[in-house]
């Protein structure tokens, strides 16, 4: 199975950023390889279940304020950018892999692992086995090359502001009425100072927005392979209802995005603010 030869990810913004935060969207790719498609027993329409729809747009309006952001094109199907390159379901290759080399992480054993295998209410979404060398392609030719752009632009930010956050943006489904519609992840406090949290809590609380922090979703692979508090590199993960964004088909981006983009672009502007008060605070002492 020959690897997808177009760009595994977008740069979007500045090459070099201006601003201490970076933009990260891992989940909205788009890019189905028609590889995928002759393997898979499900049809795209089923495998889009995956995908953070739409969430490429959200970042739009930080981009257009000067912001850099990494956005994916390969669809989560074909890989997850956001588990790390050994949480491998040893069953869906071939040859077998040895299981002590693996991660058998929750999100593994619930089937969402680097290769997602079934899908909830779908059943197994490849037909046979992958091969172990097409396997180490879509490692090689997608997952590192992203990680390796992300610690780039980070390193750059830290090198130039003496700090560095990365939003990692992803959507969620709709949980319930009551629940939460943004969901701010630091890892349990792990890969973020707690004064970065709270400032987006504040702001999309201040927007008419339910907010929790890390249930459900604590933070994934990117932000425990790239986080360093103690280094001055902070890294959160934002999850929104796409409700808030998407039309009643939860597929088609509403008029406006219900103002979301201008939620993140917030966030984000905030955010680099916060960073460089307290980087030349830190600086002058």
């Amino acid at each position: 199975m020959a690897a997808p030869i177009s760009p595994p990810f977008q740069l979007l913004g500045p090459e070099t950023p201006r601003f201490p935060v970076i933009l990260s969207v891992p989940h909205a790719g788009r890019d189905y390889p028609k590889e995928l498609m002759a393997a898979s027993r499900l049809p795209h329409e089923r495998l889009e279940q995956l995908e953070d729809r739409h969430a490429d747009m959200l970042v739009g309006h930080a981009i257009d304020c000067g912001f850099t952001a990494i956005v994916a094109r390969r669809a989560r199907a074909w890989i997850d950018l956001n588990r790390h390159e050994r949480e491998v379901d040893p069953d869906m290759i071939m040859p077998a892999m040895r299981r002590e080399t693996l991660i058998r992480s929750a999100k593994v054993t619930g089937g969402l692992g680097l290769l997602p295998r079934r899908l909830r209410d779908g059943g197994d979404i490849l037909r046979g086995r992958v091969a172990h060398g097409d396997l180490e392609r879509r490692i090689e030719a997608d997952h590192r090359p992203y990680h390796a752009r992300i610690s780039d632009l980070l390193a750059h930010a830290r090198d130039r502001f003496g700090v560095a956050i990365l939003l990692d943006v992803h959507s969620m489904p709709p949980l319930n009425p009551d629940a939460a519609q943004i969901v701010l992840g630091d890892r349990f406090g792990q890969s973020a100072a707690a004064r970065y949290t709270a400032l987006l809590d504040q702001i999309a609380r201040d927007a008419g927005y339910r907010t929790a922090s890390n249930v459900p979703y604590a933070g994934g692979h990117i932000l425990a392979a790239h986080a360093r508090p103690a280094r001055g590199v902070h890294a959160l993960q934002l999850e929104i209802d796409r409700s808030l964004y998407l039309a009643e088909d939860l597929r088609t981006p509403r008029t406006g995005l219900g103002a979301i983009d201008s939620l993140v672009s917030a966030m984000a502007q905030a955010l680099s603010a916060e960073a460089l008060g307290t980087a030349q605070a830190i600086a002058a002492e």
